[in-house]
């Protein structure tokens, strides 16, 4: 039910795991009974086809908005009437605090002013040599694993690769393996119990109600904390000027007006944003993508020859990187099909209308890039892997402003140059090198809570290409 059979439009065509789409008692029959706060099982099939949907019945409405002329209206927020959703807000503070992936309004603009300039030294030739550093000693590992036929857990080896990225750009030093483990453990507690996702609280709680998170949330969100404390700390006691990376530049950043830097809870704020944000979503999306190679032998083929003909044996350098095309756009389609960040809720603090509905005060907008980068009226055969529906001959095909993977407005991520990069690199050095086979391939389905990510972790074998 889960896994309905492939759209019949090509022998190549192929549908990775989805949701069946159900109508919206048995979708929120089936979520309950799953049991797993899995939020995509909630998506009733209109929400596939229509441009605004109602998401069954909650004590305070929720509304997903699929139309993009619609979503560009809310994300935009030219009225200032649409803040982070409250429950959001709520579930991500233990974590995150008051930091900009959660503020609005003045704090927002004061925070972001004083962080852009930290991300020119985000400068992706100069972050390249990190990125490669990271992948060398992965590759490194990996190796071992194939040469010792060992299994692994794929979201685990994702999770590990690109918060070593993060971290040698942020913070200029390599993340201990125990430290990594240590993180992705802590994150996912939070990720599966954060109270955002719970059903009862969408369903039977009041707009603007407090969110009390369970005790093992706030342990772990403690613990990311201190790790990240520890980081800054390494940075404040050897002085800023001795570094050149993102955390000096936020340590040195001053309010144009006041004059004053960050506090150090408020470096942890932002900086733990870039380090969990800046891993964890490219995390999420190669993990989908490395299984989608793992049984798709001919887009792995389609690889290996673009990186020969691009690179050679030699190593895969910057420039080469830009040349990647197919490489990108099989990131790109991953993240279509598999957007990390699958909601993004906001709430009216008025009423007001969302095209020719009405919205009352306290309503949850919803804007799912999940639901929109699969919506029939905006994609040709949406649930199709198809990566080259992003080259320059298709591009007639695509509706402006369906494509939400990095967000669109004021708020759209600052770092997406750099996770297309540290992605196209990260494909490239190991599609090239390793075959991949997924060992429990069959029960391999989606979750959704505050980042897409599978059920169950995904366990592979690598081995050397022959």
């Amino acid at each position: 039910m889960e896994n309905p059979e492939p759209i019949a439009t090509s022998p190549a065509a192929y549908v990775p795991p989805r949701p069946a789409p159900l109508s919206p008692l048995p979708a929120l029959v089936r979520t309950a009974w799953q049991g797993e706060g899995n939020l995509l099982s909630l998506l009733p099939a209109a929400a596939y086809r229509l441009p605004v949907t109602h998401l069954g019945w909650s004590r305070r409405s929720i509304l997903l908005v699929n139309d993009p002329a619609l979503i560009k209206d809310v994300m935009t927020d030219p009225s200032g009437i649409y803040p982070k959703n409250d429950l959001f807000v709520g579930a991500l503070e233990p974590l995150v605090g008051e930091s900009i992936f959660v503020s609005s309004g003045e704090k927002w603009r004061r925070q972001r002013d004083m962080i852009d300039p930290a991300f020119s030294h985000m400068r992706l030739s100069r972050a390249f040599g990190s990125m490669t550093a990271a992948v060398d000693d992965y590759e490194s590992r990996l190796a071992q694993l194939a040469s010792r036929g060992e299994s692994f857990s794929l979201d685990l080896a994702m999770s590990h690769l690109t918060a070593d990225v993060i971290c040698r750009t942020v913070f200029s030093t390599s993340l201990a393996t125990q430290t990594a483990r240590e993180v992705f453990d802590d994150f996912a507690v939070f990720e599966r119990s954060a109270a955002q996702v719970e059903l009862k609280a969408l369903i039977f709680d009041p707009a603007f109600k407090p969110v009390p998170q369970h005790q093992p949330v706030l342990d772990a969100c403690q613990r990311i904390r201190d790790h990240l404390g520890q980081l800054v700390d390494s940075h404040m006691d050897d002085g800023e000027q001795q570094y050149n990376d993102i955390a000096s530049a936020c340590i040195g950043a001053r309010d144009k007006d006041t004059g004053c830097g960050f506090t150090r809870k408020e470096l942890i704020d932002e900086l733990g944003v870039m380090f969990l944000a800046g891993h964890e979503t490219t995390a999420s999306a190669l993990t989908w993508l490395f299984y989608i190679l793992s049984v798709r032998p001919e887009v792995v083929a389609r690889i290996r020859e673009e990186v020969d003909q691009v690179v050679g044996s030699g190593p895969v350098l910057f420039e080469h990187v830009r040349q990647l095309r197919y490489v990108k756009n099989v990131f790109r389609e991953t993240m279509r099909l598999y957007p990390p960040i699958t909601f993004i809720p906001r709430v009216a603090m008025e009423k007001t209308r969302i095209g020719k509905f009405k919205v009352k005060r306290g309503a949850m907008i919803m804007i799912s890039p999940w639901a929109t980068h699969r919506n029939q009226r905006l994609w040709k055969n949406p649930d199709v892997f198809d990566p080259d529906r992003f080259t320059p001959e298709r591009e007639h095909e695509l509706t402006p402003g369906c494509y939400l993977a990095f967000g669109i407005g004021p708020r759209t991520c600052v770092g997406a140059g750099f996770a297309q990069t540290e992605a196209s690199l990260i494909i490239a050095r190991l599609a090239r090198r390793f075959d991949f086979e997924t060992l429990n391939a069959e029960t391999v389905r989606p979750v959704a809570r505050l980042t897409t990510r599978p059920v169950e972790q995904i366990q592979c074998v690598a081995t050397e290409r022959d």
